[in-house]
């Protein structure tokens, strides 16, 4: 792989992994258009790890008062984190769904639904999603005021970002607001869950990539795609919180629906030439 092509890639995923538009979806179509060779699998778990870093900084401090307080220790100073000592097992359950489900049909996700057909189905059907909960949601409950029941419908719905096109962010965040969260909280919520299932995952890929090693060529590509998605994802994050609360989620909807369309239109075309 070309390091241009891992800078491309790397970039690609650090803007949407955090964003509600599905990185694997785009990390899939951008190759796709540009008539790039697909970059597999593993490449794209090595993009995750570096996202998981940005995840990890961005909210190191909130992670060590989540664990302090989950073992009963008085720790840091977030409010709303006070009010929910019981954060950290919320969101280890939450986080089981998606795991078992992962682990169940880790093959048909990893062949047969990366269709493009399927990505922008999806593009569109949870850019709908996400404009019902942006207009029937009433936005009013905090981090601090997330109850299990909540979690666990966050928890169940992120099993349906495993296909193509969802986006864990999107499906996540639009259960919170339809459960009343506000839209940080939602967006905070959803962040905080990515990072057991990111980390598991890329854990597991890490085992499977030791186990058969990597080709020499891609060391560079993958150290670089870890440092960039790393960095991007680390600015997105913060980018998409002031966002979310000025705008709301109409821009994501809009870029959902028509990159969506425009994803069905090329696969039309091509699936006839």
């Amino acid at each position: 792989m070309p390091v241009y092509q891992a800078i491309v890639l790397a970039i690609v995923q650090g803007f949407t992994e955090f964003l509600p538009v599905s990185s694997s979806a785009h990390l899939f179509l951008v190759p796709w258009i540009l008539g790039w060779p697909d970059q597999g699998l593993d490449f794209d778990i090595a993009l995750h790890i570096g996202t998981l870093f940005a995840v990890l900084a961005f909210f190191f401090k909130d992670w060590l008062q989540i664990l302090a307080q989950a073992f009963g220790v008085n720790y840091g100073s977030d409010p709303d984190l006070k009010r929910a000592p019981r954060l950290l097992w919320y969101l280890v359950a939450a986080s089981v769904p998606a795991g078992l489900v992962g682990l169940k049909f880790k093959d048909s996700i990893e062949t047969s639904l990366r269709n493009p057909f399927i990505m922008g189905t999806m593009l569109i059907l949870v850019g709908l999603l996400l404009w019902l909960a942006e207009h029937y949601s009433w936005r009013e409950k905090n981090i601090g005021e997330v109850t299990l029941t909540d979690t666990l419908l966050i928890g169940a719905s992120q099993t349906l970002a495993l296909i193509p096109g969802t986006s864990r962010s999107g499906i996540t965040i639009s259960t919170g607001l339809f459960r009343g969260l506000t839209h940080s909280a939602a967006a905070r919520f959803s962040f905080l869950l990515s990072t057991p299932i990111i980390a598991a995952s890329g854990l597991k890929s890490l085992y499977d990539l030791k186990k058969h090693g990597v080709a020499p060529e891609m060391v560079a590509p993958f150290a670089i795609g870890i440092l960039v998605s790393a960095v991007v994802g680390l600015a997105v994050i913060a980018f998409f919180l002031r966002i979310i609360r000025s705008h709301g989620l109409r821009p994501f909807i809009a870029y959902r629906i028509v990159f969506g369309m425009i994803v069905i239109a090329l696969a039309f075309v091509r699936s006839r030439g």
